[in-house]
Formats: structure tokens, C-alpha cells, sequence
């Protein structure tokens, strides 16, 4: 499967590991500028650029959950890049919060910081972005959700919510960005072999989760990347608004 992305610049939130690392070098080897953001890993970011084919790459530091953060970025983004073709809302936490066993400071707490980083943090990353986008009459916007918004996270409650959240922000904002030539794509993994996900994935569960899909296996970062370019191609806007479920069938929905 190949891409051409030549000159398109891609912006792709929580790049230096896991699903985003290897969506950044997907879309660099397909000919694209990339820009990632880390959290607070700068090392990783460097790794992920240092691997990453010869372009006009650069990496950020950003809390996607910091409203004021978000917004000096896209004014350092725009001293830099003089477009925005894609963004990739990839940055995401995963905080367990069990009801019964939580106690409620800490439960406030796990709602509070993952509503702010997975959907309140991809709003404000899509709002200055789809006014780069709505001055160029062109933009795709590609948001990773989960599974869970569908089948429920009953230890990681906030998680499942908040993608769910995603899923209908992004429908939403499909509808309004459509007249500007911008469409918005949703994609919905199910476990995926990432560093957040290994401690889980490696233990006696791992193998009980890798059993919910008759695959016997979870996805790969790869596999998600390749859906995410597909849905970033030319020629998909007609997809705008839809799910994309790449779960191996672990969870079925219609």
C-alpha cells in the first residue's frame, strides 16, 4: 500500500510513541512535512524525528489539555508553516478510576484530566486548525477514538466517555466544515500494541483481551496508521462523519 502526501503538511498530536511514532513515519516516508507534539517526553520526540525521512519535520512540546497551550502553539505554527492540510487528534491518557473502589477525590480527579486531554484538548486542536484550514478551502481532520466509546470501559469509565464525546464532536464539526471543503474522520481502534497498552497486554488478562477477536490478536500500530493515511487520501471526503472500526472484529456494531 503506498501514499503520496508530497508537500502536505501533517500535524499529528502525542507523535512520539505508539499509533502516532508510527503514523508520523508513514506520512513522512509518503513524502509529507511532519509535525508531532509530545507531552513531556522530549527524548522520545527526538527519536521519532531522527527516524523520520528527510523533510521539513519538527516536534512541540504540548499539553493538548492546556486551552492556553493549544493556542500559543498555533501561533508558533504559523510563524513556522504556512498551511495545515491534516491533523491527527491522536493524543490521548488512559487513567483507571473503578467506581467501587475509587475513592472520590481521585475519581473527580480521573474525569477531570481525561475529559481535558481526549475531548476537550482534540476541540481546541480542531478549532485553530480548521481556520488554517478554511482560508486554504481544504483540510482533513482525522481523530483517533476507541472501541470503548462503544462497548464501555467499566474500569476506565471517563476513557469511554470521552470518546464517545469525540465521536459526536467530530460528527458535528463534519456537518459545519463540510461548505469549507474540510472533512472530519473518526477512527476507532480496539486494543492496539503500544507502550500504553503493554503492561495490560503482557499480563494473564493480555491474553483474554487478545482472545476477544478471533484474529487472536490485538492490532498493530501499523495497521492503524495505514487506515488513518487512507482516510487522509484524496478522494475520501465523501467518508466525512463516519466511524472507521479496526477492532479485528472483536466488537460488533451496525
Amino acid at each position: 500500500m503506498t501514499f503520496n502526501f508530497e508537500n502536505k503538511n501533517v500535524l499529528i498530536t502525542g507523535g512520539s510513541r505508539g499509533i502516532g511514532r508510527v503514523t508520523a513515519k508513514l506520512f513522512a516516508e509518503s513524502g509529507a512535512n511532519v509535525i508531532i507534539t509530545y507531552k513531556s517526553n522530549r527524548e522520545a520526540a527526538e527519536e521519532t524525528l531522527a527516524d523520520l525521512e528527510p523533510g521539513k519535520h519538527s516536534s512541540y512540546q504540548l499539553d493538548v489539555a492546556d486551552p492556553a497551550a493549544v493556542k500559543n502553539f498555533f501561533n508558533l505554527y504559523a510563524e513556522q508553516y504556512e498551511k495545515l492540510d491534516i491533523l491527527v487528534n491522536n493524543a490521548a491518557i488512559f487513567l483507571e478510576h473503578k467506581i467501587l473502589a475509587a475513592n472520590y477525590e481521585s475519581w473527580q480527579r480521573s474525569w477531570d484530566e481525561t475529559i481535558k486531554a481526549n475531548l476537550t484538548g482534540p476541540a481546541n486542536m480542531c478549532y485553530f486548525a480548521s481556520r488554517l484550514m478554511m482560508k486554504q478551502n481544504s483540510g482533513k481532520i482525522i481523530s483517533v477514538s476507541s472501541r470503548g466509546a462503544f462497548r464501555g470501559e467499566p474500569d476506565h469509565p471517563a476513557y469511554g466517555a470521552s470518546k464517545a464525546g469525540l465521536n459526536a464532536m467530530s460528527q458535528s464539526l463534519a456537518i459545519a466544515l463540510a461548505p469549507h471543503n474540510i472533512s472530519v474522520h473518526i477512527i476507532a481502534p480496539g486494543f492496539v500494541e503500544t507502550e500504553m497498552a503493554a503492561q495490560v497486554l503482557n499480563s494473564a488478562e493480555g491474553e483474554l483481551i487478545k482472545k476477544q477477536s478471533p484474529f487472536g490478536r490485538v492490532a498493530k500500530p501499523e495497521e492503524v496508521a495505514r487506515l488513518i493515511a487512507v482516510y487522509a487520501s484524496e478522494g475520501l471526503e465523501f467518508t466525512s462523519a463516519g466511524i472507521a472500526d479496526i477492532n479485528g472484529a472483536s466488537y460488533l456494531r451496525s
